[in-house]
């Protein structure tokens, strides 16, 4: 067993990377004289990330009036800053792919995971929140801390998942409990050690703990409650057999009436099958 989430993450991050192209065209992006020719461009180098990408804007999640045949006018249409998020996205996917499923189920991981930022995306909608692929992104990679505990340290988190099933305790507090860590702060630092933004970090590292993020609180509150959403609706599975609390700071910071919950779960149960459809089936 890794002596902390560190020594785990560090371990870990030779076998578990992002792309090079993600790079390029987050640079590209941040670039002031970059074009959106120049960052179609890059993306149109890799066949398979163009090809999963265009289906993913051509499907009814995005629900464009027209089709989008070419990358450049995906770049356009969509913007560069949420074509970014989307590769992020679609890359974390592929990245961990291979990873077996003696402890969870791999598919129904990834519904849990894809339902989360259907529902964190619907929220931020709801908010009126600037570029909400960025909420749907970190729904995705709230709980990528467990794919690395799950692919790292297997015995050690059977056991954690054997002491959740005999004494019904909530999955991040067996791990607290019995490793000294958690899946959450894992994967805060792996996001962080990927040079990912903070934002992105802290909304896996603090979405059981909201109160934790003194920066991103406000995002961080939306991953929080997407996640409640995501499993009082039984959209998948992370390993964890409960509903985990919720915290009503980050309820109350949201500012959400009953009637607006009620709205956001009826399109997260209408979106989600789309998502997965057309997210997880790309690869």
């Amino acid at each position: 067993m890794a002596r902390d989430a560190q020594a785990l993450v560090d371990s870990a991050n030779q076998l578990y990377t992002l792309p090079t192209i993600y790079y390029q065209v987050d640079t590209a992006i941040n670039d002031p004289v970059s074009t959106a020719t120049r960052i179609g461009k890059i993306i149109s180098e890799d066949a398979g990330l163009s090809a999963r990408l265009l289906r993913v804007v051509n499907s009814a999640y995005f629900g464009l009036p027209s089709r989008i045949d070419t990358i450049s006018r995906a770049v356009t249409v969509i913007g560069t800053h949420q074509l970014r998020d989307l590769i992020l996205a679609t890359s974390v996917i592929e990245s961990f792919r291979g990873i077996p499923d003696s402890l969870v189920d791999m598919e129904s991981f990834w519904r849990h995971s894809i339902a989360t930022g259907v529902a964190a995306r619907i929220i931020a909608t709801y908010l009126r929140e600037p570029n909400v692929e960025r909420f749907f992104v970190g729904g995705l990679l709230h709980d990528i801390g467990s794919l690395l505990t799950y692919a790292q340290i297997p015995r050690d988190e059977a056991a954690v998942l054997k002491h959740c099933a005999e004494t019904d305790a909530l999955l991040h507090v067996a791990e607290r409990e019995l490793l000294g860590y958690d899946h959450a702060e894992v994967g805060g630092l792996l996001l962080k050690s990927w040079k990912l933004p903070t934002a992105l970090a802290d909304m896996a590292r603090c979405h059981h703990a909201p109160h934790k993020s003194s920066q991103h609180a406000a995002e961080v509150a939306v991953i929080h409650v997407a996640d409640i959403i995501s499993h009082a609706l039984e959209l998948g599975s992370n390993g964890e057999k409960f509903v985990p609390p919720l915290e009503s700071s980050a309820w109350d910071r949201l500012g959400l009436s009953e009637g607006a919950l009620s709205t956001i779960v009826g399109l997260v149960d209408k979106q989600y099958n789309n998502a997965v459809s057309q997210i997880l089936r790309a690869h």
